[in-house]
């Protein structure tokens, strides 16, 4: 697929998306949420590739919200809609089996700060703001924003940021547990690509059932996650990757994970 709004390239095992609609702060429409899904399906049945990090162009924006062009012509049931595929994209993206870090440049607002909290981390560089201002359109987030908050950093947070619809810097939005590291605009990539790479040096497998491990149990009770990790902890005990694992440990020496 040729994409009009976004690129799409491969860096080794890490593909990079960026949102490119500089002219708008790289904001979303309905066309730019198609191709991101789009991208998601491609990155998420490339097996060559490890790790989506996503950004925006330029230095002012990551995603500086939703096309308030198109919003201000919806009716309830365009709304209803918007809402519905804008969810199922983001769904795609958390559900990608690969870790996936929103490298947050500038502005993340409303739909950008929802797509940045569908990744599995977030970076943040000092000079990015990040928020959901729905209600000063009097509208409320729609691509699951209420929600992955309230997982994220807690429902007195996520109360905080929907209803004032204010914008917070990379200090509180580390601070809430928002951003997982804040760098320098200058050292942001490679602040972000050296953390990627960390993740990358990894057991591959053992990466996936952490993540789902800790995705699936969220929404449980601990007793019910707990069950969850046990099964997980014993799947990861029947691969090649844990017998490299412990025999590189043991004979002191790098491990050569085989994703297997």
């Amino acid at each position: 697929m040729t994409y009009e709004n976004i690129t799409l390239e491969k860096k080794g095992a890490v593909a990079l998306l960026t949102i490119n609609r500089p002219k708008v702060m790289n904001a979303l429409n309905d066309a730019t949420v198609g191709e991101l899904a789009h991208a998601f399906d491609a990155v998420g049945e490339d097996d060559d590739v490890r790790a989506l990090v996503i950004t925006g162009s330029g230095d002012k924006a990551f995603i500086a919200g939703a096309d308030i062009n198109e919003l201000a012509r919806m009716n309830p049931l365009g709304a209803k809609a918007l809402a519905f595929k804008g969810q199922q994209t983001l769904t795609r993206l958390e559900h990608l089996g690969k870790p996936s870090i929103a490298m947050i440049n500038g502005f993340a607002l409303g739909g950008g700060c929802e797509l940045a909290l569908a990744c599995t981390l977030r970076t943040m560089s000092t000079k990015a703001r990040i928020g959901l201002p729905e209600v000063s359109l009097g509208i409320i987030p729609g691509y699951g924003g209420t929600q992955r908050l309230a997982r994220i950093a807690g429902p007195g947070v996520a109360r905080e940021w929907v209803l004032t619809g204010d914008m917070f810097d990379a200090t509180e939005a580390h601070r809430v547990g928002v951003a997982n590291r804040i760098f320098e605009p200058e050292q942001l990539e490679e602040g972000t690509m050296k953390m990627v790479n960390t993740i990358l040096g990894r057991a591959p497998v053992a990466v996936r059932l952490a993540m789902d491990t800790i995705r699936r149990g969220t929404n449980m009770s601990q007793a019910e996650g707990e069950l969850i990790e046990t099964d997980m902890f014993g799947l990861a005990a029947t691969t090649e990757d844990m017998k490299e694992g412990m025999a590189a440990f043991l004979e002191k020496r790098p491990a050569q994970f085989k994703n297997a």
